[in-house]
């Protein structure tokens, strides 16, 4: 569920109050995600003071964090763990990592990411969140920390908050109970938050020539994007739990924390 906005970090949302089967809910002020904290000032951002937050983790490469370093606030621990670093080419790197190189060009964004080449980009990088050991370690990292009671209030992110982050967020999700519904909404609710905070660089793209369906498919997020992800999850796995536990290693013991932690 939405939090109250942030006026330093796009995209926040605590995963709190996403309804569960049988009236239950996930516990709230916990466990939050969001775009990058390149820009966090608790100074003047009462939001993000008001969260407490214990534990950072950042799932960036090493290239977007240099360019956009996170502010942590003193006291807080910040896990780096870089879901993409075994992908096998620059062209399986989620667009918000690059999006100012990829719409700087109308022509050449039309050649690489038109005809649904863009859309057929993001299936490949969901199937690597299944599939590569960087990916396994990284969401390893995000289950086990959030099951643990010293780590939280816990905030984990990428760029915009919204594939990377996306994908933690419906694992999260479903080993809490969450039905398909419940995952597919919570995914594409962060269409609005992310369009607005890329909507300069979407309409310099378009006055210059751009086709606006590549930027959309770049800048927000689709159903088919989170199925090819959990098409490729089925296959390898034939269900989330195995994925969790087989692909990711974590224990069913870590699952069971975590559904005790955050069920209400």
């Amino acid at each position: 569920m939405t939090a109250k906005p942030s006026t330093t970090v796009a995209n926040l949302r605590d995963l709190g109050g996403t309804p569960l089967p049988g009236g239950r809910t996930v516990r709230s002020g916990l466990l939050f995600r969001a775009g990058a904290l390149d820009r966090l000032d608790l100074d003047t951002d009462p939001v993000m003071a008001a969260l407490g937050l214990r534990t950072v983790i950042d799932l960036r490469s090493d290239a977007e964090r240099a360019d956009h370093p996170d502010r942590i606030p003193d006291g807080v621990r910040l896990l780096v763990r870089d879901v993409l670093a075994d992908k096998i080419s620059e062209s399986r790197m989620p667009a918000a990592a690059q999006l100012k190189d990829l719409l700087a060009d109308p022509v050449v964004a039309e050649e690489h990411l038109g005809d649904g080449k863009a859309h057929a980009l993001f299936g490949s990088v969901y199937r690597s969140f299944v599939s590569t050991g960087s990916a396994h370690a990284a969401y390893r990292t995000l289950l086990t920390e959030a099951a643990d009671p010293q780590a939280g209030p816990l905030l984990f992110h990428c760029t915009a908050g919204k594939d990377r982050t996306g994908w933690g967020a419906t694992v999260l999700l479903s080993l809490l109970g969450a039905d398909d519904d419940t995952l597919m909404a919570e995914y594409l609710s962060v269409n609005p938050a992310v369009k607005a905070a890329f909507a300069p660089m979407i309409e310099g793209f378009t006055a210059a020539g751009g086709d606006p369906d590549i930027a959309l498919a770049l800048i927000g997020v689709f159903p088919s994007y989170l199925e090819a992800g959990l098409d490729e999850l089925y296959l390898r796995f034939g269900s989330m739990e195995r994925y969790v536990r087989e692909g990711l290693k974590v224990p069913d013991e870590t699952v069971e924390a975590l559904r005790a932690r955050f069920t209400v």
